[in-house]
């Protein structure tokens, strides 16, 4: 019987990539959702088990934790990431769960003025407390920041817009992060207690960022730099949910002081397969990047 594995989140962008890499292993894939709808329908055609289940939900967790081998946990950027963690951590021990990976952010930092960035390192040692078998992801900026909704109308007018002056980071796509993750719940077992950075090949400033996108998309894209604040109230007009409006201005400072420089080939060490380029993803988004 193949390993039975528990992936939260699953019709977000980690969490789809996971549940199609896990299967692709040969995994018994159980894949939890806030509710059934047309994403939750494709990732049962692909052959996963769908549970109906919140993370805020102490016996919904449980439930569909009965019988699972290795669980991931994933929270999005919003309130509730510490008691999600407690009740995650709970129904793991209550259940058996012998591996927990938890997806970090490279950004996890006590002294953060990111109430996100806080509350990732509390639940880092939430779960360190638990006594369960854990591994931390600490994945940088996703690749797919440059589809979202208050960067891509800049990006498709030639400007990638960020407030990050000279800081360097070696930003991930979602896709190569769930290859990594399926890899270590099939074998995680060389990998319980680390702490594992995620990311992107290179390390690079958004200068050189917007050059591979230029490269890439056929046409110039510049970095526009700009104030943190100005940034936040920009984004808070456009209708970005308060909380992310927070996090951002503390993790954009961050972010120019250095907190996610740094490159590393963790992927390909677990995989056997290395992590996409800015330019290699631009290419294969060029429509939506490219539309105007």
């Amino acid at each position: 019987m193949s390993k039975k594995v528990l992936i939260t989140g699953a019709t977000g962008d980690t969490g789809r990539a996971t549940v199609r890499e896990s299967i692709a292993l040969g995994l018994n894939v159980r894949a939890m959702v806030r509710r059934k709808d047309e994403r939750s329908t494709a990732l049962e055609a692909l052959g996963a088990e769908i549970v109906v289940g919140d993370l805020l939900e102490i016996n919904t967790v449980r439930d569909a934790m009965e019988g699972v081998d290795a669980a991931y946990l994933v929270w999005p950027v919003q309130p509730g990431l510490i008691n999600a963690t407690v009740n995650f951590a709970q129904a793991a021990k209550e259940t058996g769960v012998k591996t927990v990976i938890n997806l970090s952010q490279r950004s996890a930092n006590r002294e953060s003025g990111s109430d996100s960035c806080r509350d990732t390192f509390i639940a880092e040692e939430v779960l360190n407390w638990s006594g369960l078998p854990v591994i931390h992801l600490r994945p940088t900026y996703f690749l797919e920041w440059l589809l979202y909704p208050w960067q891509l109308p800049y990006l498709q007018k030639g400007i990638l817009r960020m407030p990050v002056g000279k800081g360097r980071h070696s930003p991930i796509a979602a896709a190569d992060q769930g290859r990594a993750i399926a890899a270590l719940l099939k074998d995680p077992d060389a990998h319980i207690g680390t702490t594992i950075p995620l990311s992107g090949p290179v390390e690079m400033d958004h200068q050189q960022m917007a050059a591979e996108l230029s490269e890439a998309l056929g046409r110039k894209i510049v970095f526009q730099d700009l104030p943190v604040d100005e940034y936040c109230r920009s984004i808070e007009a456009m209708g970005v949910p308060p909380y992310i409006v927070q996090h951002l201005g503390g993790a954009m400072n961050d972010f120019q002081h250095g907190h996610m420089s740094g490159a590393d080939n963790n992927v390909e060490t677990i995989t056997g397969r290395r992590s996409m380029t800015v330019g290699e993803f631009a290419r294969l988004h060029a429509n939506t990047l490219n539309a105007q």
